[in-house]
């Protein structure tokens, strides 16, 4: 091999060697994918909210989308339904059917706090006098309402405590004066606070326990003039939603799981638990995708 040969078969292996330290390197530090979708449906027994039982005792199937805008934003949709095309209960005391569409907005202000927007939409299955099932209609007569939330969670930072303080800016949220007149938003506030206990029971026994999360969540509501959470009390704070939630998670692969939760709920207030219910226990499944 003469000279030159030497110094060009010299020069190939370098190159070659840098390319593929090059590759390495660039393979070591390019960040993962970010998810930008996440979706879920939820299969439950009933429907139950902050304490307040929507569509009786019905099953009811609950879709759920979110989409990470950025870091910082994120855009959801919640729908939930039951099927059922009865507006009332045979003794016509309280609503059998019932269907919800909500659309969100979360911004991330830090590892600890996020604000969110909700817009609630629950039409009526059927016409009802004197209710207008008219989408952006947040008069006194609509069906909609804009919740606006702050949300602590210190599950990364501290403790897998979350505390949640809930307030409705617009739409039917209205209180009058002793004649029924005068509507004036009331802007009620919803207080809540959830503690989250990880795989409680590993040290019992790991394979029949295994993955199980117990929180607990105590929610009040303390202004409740416009009778907008119907099981609370009007003039008074109270304690609308006392429960507990066991969760256990199954993971099928790296982008599907399957939780299966159950969920017992006390609703402590002294006004229309006893046509709406004071103890309900919901058993419910979830299908994620990731």
């Amino acid at each position: 091999m003469n000279k030159h040969s030497t110094i060009i078969t010299f020069l190939l292996l370098a190159t070659s060697c840098f390319c593929q330290e090059n590759e390495i390197i660039l393979d070591t530090i390019s960040p993962k994918k970010e998810k930008k979708w996440d979706i879920s449906l939820d299969i439950a027994s009933r429907y139950i909210w902050r304490g307040q039982s929507y569509g009786g005792n019905n099953i009811v199937l609950q879709p759920a989308i979110n989409y990470v805008v950025t870091k910082k934003i994120t855009l959801g949709f919640w729908a939930t339904t039951n099927f059922k095309k009865d507006y009332y209960f045979p003794d016509g005391s309280s609503t059998n059917s019932y269907q919800e569409i909500d659309f969100s907005i979360t911004y991330n202000l830090n590892r600890f706090l996020k604000i969110q927007v909700y817009d609630y939409y629950w039409p009526t299955v059927k016409k009802v006098e004197g209710v207008n099932n008219n989408y952006f209609n947040y008069g006194n007569d609509s069906v909609q309402t804009v919740d606006a939330n702050l949300l602590f969670d210190f599950s990364e930072t501290w403790k897998p405590l979350k505390i949640m303080i809930s307030t409705l800016l617009a739409g039917n949220d209205f209180k009058y004066d002793s004649y029924g007149n005068n509507p004036k938003q009331n802007f009620t506030t919803y207080f809540e606070v959830a503690y989250s206990f990880e795989n409680i029971f590993e040290k019992v026994s790991k394979k029949t326990f295994q993955n199980i999360n117990i929180e607990p969540t105590i929610g009040a509501v303390l202004n409740n003039q416009a009778q907008y959470y119907s099981a609370g009390d009007y003039n008074k704070p109270s304690f609308i939603n006392l429960g507990i939630k066991a969760t256990r998670e199954l993971e099928l692969n790296k982008h599907f799981s399957l939780p299966f939760y159950l969920n017992y709920t006390y609703n402590a207030s002294v006004v229309n638990t006893e046509q709406f219910g004071r103890n309900f226990v919901v058993l419910g499944i979830k299908l994620s995708y990731q």
